[in-house]
């Protein structure tokens, strides 16, 4: 008997079911729960009034504050988040695993308490907070302040998919740029970084979706100039359900442009 018919005999059970069929119908309807409203956002509306709202001078402002936010938080959790990955995937210890579970923390934190979190740090009245204040650069109520809440939320993904990027390259490669004579920074330059690359823009590229569609922190410390998800949540509260369709099919289309970039040039982290 074949390795294959056994598994398949394993996968029916006494009752005649086969359990990989029962799996694909109650795995189904999940699926069905994230397509059917997805489905029913871009048939809610016209797609002409679609394309009319989304020229109204505060959608396109949300849109450009969002971009241009989402843009710098990435480049600051870039910056900061790969040299603390490289760290992580090359060293072990209890001060390792400490630091990685710190780095996670924002994740599992609710982002209104993560918004919270901020405050006490940079809103007003705390001594950072106060001398950004001073100095005419809040860091509230700011582009500052959107990039703070974002970072915040957003880096992890970063620092979480480049350390697995950086642990699955062969260390033989990096011992033999050493035994050239090659220093650590330029073998991690011209060794682990290439072959790290898909896997680090994986997580550049998860943290800029993470990032566009932050609200819960950006609203406790920021909420202007709002971005695209705070726009949303205003236009439903003042103008109804129908006015917040096309900030919404927005996001959607974004969040869809970063999984085609994952499944693209990047190194699908989930695969």
């Amino acid at each position: 008997m074949t390795a294959d018919s056994e598994s398949n005999r394993s996968a029916t059970t006494a009752f005649g079911f086969d359990w990989l069929s029962v799996a694909l119908v109650l795995g189904g309807v999940l699926l069905l729960y994230y397509v059917v409203p997805l489905l029913s956002l871009f048939l809610s509306v016209p797609p002409g009034t679609v394309l009319s709202q989304l020229s109204d001078p505060t959608v396109v402002d949300s849109a450009t504050t969002s971009l241009l936010s989402a843009s710098i938080s990435t480049v600051v959790a870039t910056l900061f988040g790969l040299p603390l990955a490289y760290w992580l995937a090359r060293t072990d210890g209890p001060v390792t695993k400490v630091v990685l579970a710190v780095v996670v923390l924002p994740l599992v934190l609710p982002p209104t308490v993560g918004g919270i979190v901020l405050l006490t740090v940079f809103g007003p009245g705390s001594p950072l907070g106060d001398a950004a204040i001073a100095a005419g650069i809040p860091l509230t109520r700011s582009l500052a302040g959107v990039v703070l809440a974002q970072t915040f939320v957003a880096s992890p993904f970063v620092v979480v998919t480049a350390k697995a990027a950086f642990e699955g390259v062969d260390r033989t490669l990096e011992h033999a740029s050493r035994s050239l004579g090659k220093s650590r920074l330029a073998t991690a330059r011209r060794v682990t970084l290439p072959l790290a690359g898909p896997g680090i823009l994986a997580g550049v590229t998860l943290a800029f979706a993470r990032a566009i569609g932050e609200f819960g922190a950006t609203m406790m410390v920021a909420y202007y100039p709002r971005t695209m998800p705070v726009q949303i949540w205003v236009s439903f509260q003042s103008l109804g359900l129908d006015n917040a369709y096309p900030v919404a099919i927005l996001l959607v289309l974004v969040a869809a442009a970063a999984l085609l970039l994952l499944n693209t040039v990047a190194s699908n982290p989930w695969e």
